[in-house]
């Protein structure tokens, strides 16, 4: 499995400031490219698996969501976390 308990935690305590601040928006943003990340390569292996390919692009909406919100909201914190997970190719 992709995304252990520790890989989860790790994710958070990095992004979200602690391992139980799950709900914070850096985290769930970190969370979501991880699993984009890891999706994206899946699909390079399984190009005709179109049930993930609808999952991918539901993440990458929620994430879009997450991340207009927190430009909203803060944009220096939107600047830092989009250098950091290197979401802008």
């Amino acid at each position: 499995m992709y995304l252990t308990k520790e890989v989860k935690a790790d994710i958070f305590k990095k992004h979200g400031g602690s391992e139980g601040n799950t709900g914070s928006t850096e985290g769930q943003i970190a969370l979501f490219t991880h699993r984009i990340n890891h999706l994206t390569q899946h699909l390079k292996k399984n190009h005709k698996d179109y049930n993930t390919e609808r999952s991918l692009v539901k993440l990458v909406g929620k994430r879009r969501s997450l991340l207009d919100y927190l430009k909203k909201k803060d944009i220096e914190k939107y600047r830092s976390l989009i250098k950091e997970l290197n979401i802008r190719k």
